[in-house]
């Protein structure tokens, strides 16, 4: 079976070619300049590419980044004054606290501290009430790029059978509830499944968020189908 590549990275362009010109005719118009504060604890390598990956793009659109590197020893309630600081800062308009923290931080408390308007990752149980009940919301990156991506190689979603293969509140549930929302008949699979191969096969759209690889084989995918693959894994070269 032969199979079209859905390019990421040239649609990925092309949004941030968009988000710089409504920066500009925002500047223009009313003389804001969105800014974005990311907040580091720690010295995760791979949160630190995170990090300056997040930074260099917002630049690049001409939005304000400001970086708030902490050691990995920051305790709680210095962290939570920064968010507070933040939250209150008219020149920040989304929050964004890297994950994982250190084991010491309690991440619920501290993402729950962030105002749920400047909220930018979706994490904030409001804005998790929000998404599930249909209301306005910010909503997670991850789900929401995924459902750029379908729309754009598929058209309109409605009545397309769809699985979600994962149930994190970080991808897999938000990704089931936008998915319901542009009227998809949404299944959840996760690792007790039973009979995966036959809940895939029948599927007009999958989402793998696990992080396993090569979990979903293609003999399962029926033809015509989009696959998206969310999990991040290493595999031999």
């Amino acid at each position: 079976m032969t199979a079209r590549i859905i390019d990421g990275k040239s649609f990925a362009a092309g949004l941030r070619a968009r988000i710089a010109e409504e920066v500009t005719r925002l500047r223009e118009e009313t003389g804001l300049t969105p800014g974005l504060a990311v907040v580091l604890v720690g010295d995760d390598p791979a949160s630190q590419v995170y990090v300056r990956s997040k930074g260099r793009h917002t630049r690049e659109v001409g939005m304000n980044s400001f970086e708030h590197r902490l050691p990995a020893e920051t305790g709680e309630a210095e962290l939570l004054a920064l968010i507070e600081r933040l939250n209150a800062d008219p020149a920040v308009h989304g929050i964004l606290v890297q994950l994982p923290l250190p084991a010491h931080l309690d991440e619920a408390l501290v993402i729950n501290a962030i105002s749920p308007e400047k909220d930018v990752d979706g994490f904030h149980v409001i804005n998790v009430g929000r998404l599930a009940t249909g209301q306005p919301a910010m909503v997670p990156c991850t789900p929401l790029g995924c459902l750029m991506l379908l729309r754009d190689a598929l058209g309109d979603l409605t009545g397309r059978d769809a699985v979600v293969i994962g149930r994190s509140n970080i991808v897999g549930k938000p990704m089931a509830q936008l998915l319901l929302r542009d009227n998809c008949t949404v299944t959840v699979a996760h690792s007790r499944t039973r009979d995966l191969p036959s809940v895939v096969r029948r599927a007009d759209i999958v989402v793998a968020a696990v992080g396993r690889p090569e979990m979903v084989k293609g003999s399962w995918i029926k033809p015509g189908a989009a696959v998206i693959d969310v999990g991040i894994n290493r595999v031999p070269a």
